[in-house]
């Protein structure tokens, strides 16, 4: 056999995406270029990897027992040239982490001291909801994954970045007496939620069955933005992360309803596999966390002292 390490990546990539157009679009090929690198790499088995069935792309078991092999050998060439770099002192590769859409506004934060300290680390970040991550981090198409709420269907390590506190906020216009709880607000105002798969909603939704709450007229909506949009337009309230409201609570657009029964807090976890063999340079990320965190929470969220009272 004389495969290459180039044929090795191209076909993993075919087998991830189904798609002999998306591969070639992924890695900047012609689909002519995919697909004569695939077929050399096919010639060299008398088993199919692959079968076309019109446009789609099936993976035989055999090619995915070749997948699977072709995945640990590019990781392992990768750890080699990770380790090559470190032992002149640099780190190199690519950090791939999913994020919940509401943590787009802290892991920023969290990385960008470690990318201008290391320059030949590059970030892919993926946002999307909960449901989306999730399957990432299952399939182990990521490094790690932000979220609110761990899973408990899966083995996991997690390291804790920050509290998540979520508040009963409404716009300038709504009127508010600190004697009124969240059923009697409510009653008054259509309750907005964000779309199944969120975490915000599988919190909301939780606190809202513990506490045996009617909610009798309700919005959904797919994005922490158009929620706020919404607020903005007072067509309702909703139970929203602190963190996505700097802006509009420090200019007094949107303001807290206080509740007894709020805020609802959970905590902003970076997770992995228990399982994953972790690279050099995600071991290395996740100390520079650990070293790492305190001040950046100090220097970058310290706002939410004014609005949070422990």
């Amino acid at each position: 056999m004389n495969y290459t390490l180039h044929q090795l990546s191209i076909f993993l990539k075919v087998v991830e995406l189904k798609s002999i157009t998306k591969t070639s679009e992924q890695m900047f090929l012609s689909q002519p270029a995919v697909s004569i690198q695939l077929k050399s790499f096919q010639d060299q088995f008398n088993l199919p990897l692959i079968e076309m069935i019109g446009k789609k792309v099936f993976v035989t078991e055999f090619g995915q027992e070749v997948a699977m092999h072709a995945k640990i050998i590019l990781e392992q060439l990768e750890e080699i040239k990770n380790k090559a770099l470190a032992f002149e002192g640099l780190i190199y590769g690519t950090l791939k982490i999913a994020v919940v859409s509401t943590g787009k506004y802290i892991m920023p934060y969290f990385i960008s001291d470690f990318l201008h300290q290391h320059q030949g680390v590059k970030l892919q970040m993926d946002v999307t909801n909960k449901e989306a991550v999730m399957e990432s981090l299952k399939r182990n198409m990521v490094d790690f994954a932000l979220v609110s709420i761990v899973p408990n269907d899966i083995a996991v390590e997690a390291v804790e970045l920050m509290d998540n506190n979520m508040f009963l906020v409404g716009n300038d216009e709504i009127s508010h007496s600190k004697k009124n709880n969240f059923q009697s607000i409510i009653e008054q105002y259509p309750l907005i939620y964000r779309e199944v798969g969120s975490g915000t909603r599988q919190t909301i939704e939780k606190f809202i069955k513990d506490q045996k709450i009617v909610v009798q007229n309700k919005i959904e909506l797919t994005s922490n933005e158009a929620v706020k949009q919404a607020i903005l337009a007072n067509i309702g309230v909703s139970v929203m992360p602190l963190i996505g409201l700097k802006n509009e609570l420090l200019n007094g657009d949107i303001k807290i309803l206080p509740c007894q029964q709020l805020p609802l807090k959970t905590t902003w976890q970076l997770i992995w596999l228990k399982e994953k063999k972790l690279s050099y340079l995600s071991k290395r990320y996740l100390a520079y966390l650990e070293s790492a965190k305190s001040s950046i929470i100090e220097r970058q969220f310290d706002w939410i002292k004014k609005f949070v009272v422990n």
